[in-house]
């Protein structure tokens, strides 16, 4: 059966029925029923019944098979623009709305009008429109010369569809350091750079619940130039890696290379990604959180914890050690050829910032065997002269804690008690403290043949 859908209106695209949100998906007849329907795909997929399609005829998609469903135009509101939501807002601030108040196109224009003779719009700094049904910017210029004193924006839960949209709106707020967006769904720009501008003294962006893909977030962030705190929790962020598969050996060489678009946000110094399901593939649950710190050199917080100098320290040496291989065979120290600099931009300033590694200290890739994970462990006791260092092959992912609770079985000493440090001949001289519980003694870069001082109090 052929049918003749109506064009949507790519500036309405998101609606809203009965307090729910939807994207528009499909305008048109749905045989055998006369009349406009419209196909909706529901942010809720609960709230839906199919998956877009009606008598063995597939009208639009859907990423849920029950996500969409049909509704009557009447049943839908596509929203107001900001001004007239920035209205209302107020009046709900001043409790002059009605809670029963029906909100249509008409009362929401002569409640905008009204508001501008009653309220003060310029002394507003922070404005929340938070589950508000804007859907645009509204007449152009008339945001700057109304609201120019804004510094905080909240959109979450709105109608907007598109990025355009947005930077429609904040390019006239020229005060404006904080921007809100959770829970929208908005359509990428073909050409993000583009609207930097209209984001140029953005210093916090949070994007939770928006359905964004990494890609999707490195290809805009070249709108947000002054950028320092990314916020990014519940997206669907999989991972920062990609993997490639040498036949030869039958080995896996994990490359990270995503996160290199950040570090062009030189303002970044707070990216939290918590409730994506952000996983390491080389066994090391630690992995994704040393390599973001190694990548991103502005970095003070991740997560919502900081980035003390050991840990920063600890990830920029094991990115140095784990890809210099690649290094010395795309020409190392000469002049590395451009495939290599392009998947590790970062990896000529660690080597300004740390020396260039020695060929013994690279890590080369190994199979995944349990023998192939172990290193041997010296173990001195500095307290006890008398006692004999002991050898031990531990797995590199081994966390401190249970490092003491060895020796806590070994030695009769609690473990609470135990103060570990470790010497490596790499660094003669030099002794590394070893003073997170919870972290792997991987991360504190400890290797085969190193040695372990063992003290306690």
């Amino acid at each position: 059966m052929d049918f003749f859908p109506v064009q949507i209106n790519e500036n309405f695209r998101r609606v809203s029925c009965d307090g729910e949100r939807a994207t528009l998906r499909y305008v048109g007849p749905v045989p055998p029923t006369s009349g406009l329907w419209l196909g909706v795909e529901w942010d809720n997929p609960e709230r839906g019944k199919h998956d877009g399609s009606h008598n063995g005829v597939q009208y639009f998609t859907c990423s849920h098979p029950t996500g969409g469903s049909f509704v009557r135009p009447a049943k839908v509101t596509f929203g107001v623009d900001f001004l007239t939501a920035d209205s209302v807002y107020l009046l709900l601030l001043n409790g002059l709305a009605q809670t029963d108040f029906v909100m249509n196109v008409w009362s929401c224009v002569f409640i905008m009008f009204w508001a501008f003779f009653v309220f003060s719009f310029q002394k507003l700094q922070s404005v929340v429109l938070s589950g508000f049904e804007v859907n645009g910017p509204g007449a152009a210029g008339e945001i700057r010369t109304t609201l120019y004193n804004v510094c905080w924006l909240d959109l979450s839960g709105t109608l907007l569809s598109r990025w355009e949209d947005v930077a429609a709106i904040t390019e006239q707020l020229d005060k404006l350091e904080g921007l809100q967006l959770h829970r929208n769904r908005l359509t990428l720009p073909s050409e993000p750079s583009v609207h930097s501008q209209a984001f140029c003294n953005l210093k916090t962006l949070a994007l939770n619940q928006c359905q964004l893909t990494w890609p999707q977030i490195l290809k805009c962030a070249t709108m947000w130039p002054q950028l320092e705190e990314l916020i990014l929790e519940a997206n669907d962020i999989t991972e920062l890696q990609r993997n490639k598969l040498i036949l030869m050996t039958s080995l896996f060489n994990f490359q990270w290379f995503v996160v290199d678009e950040l570090a062009k946000l030189s303002s970044l110094v707070r990216f939290s990604c918590q409730g994506n399901r952000l996983l390491s593939k080389d066994g090391n649950p630690n992995t994704a959180r040393q390599m973001v710190i190694a990548k991103l050199e502005q970095l003070v917080f991740l997560n919502n914890c900081t980035i003390i100098s050991d840990e920063r320290r600890g990830a920029e040496l094991d990115y140095i050690k784990m890809f210099g291989e690649e290094w010395l065979k795309a020409g190392g120290p000469g002049q590395p050829n451009a495939d290599f600099i392009k998947q590790h931009p970062c990896y000529q300033k660690l080597i300004d910032k740390y020396g260039a590694p020695d060929e013994s200290e690279l890590k080369k890739p190994q199979p995944f065997a349990l023998k192939n994970q172990l290193i041997k462990i010296t173990f001195l006791f500095p307290n006890d002269p008398d006692r004999k260092p002991i050898e031990k092959k531990l797995p590199a992912s081994m966390d401190v804690q249970k490092v003491k609770g060895l020796l806590h079985r070994m030695l009769k000493v609690p473990a609470a008690d135990l103060k570990l440090s470790y010497k490596t001949s790499k660094k003669a001289g030099v002794e590394f403290d070893i003073d997170n519980d919870q972290k792997t003694l991987q991360f504190f870069s400890v290797e085969d043949g190193d040695r372990v001082l063992v003290r306690w109090s």
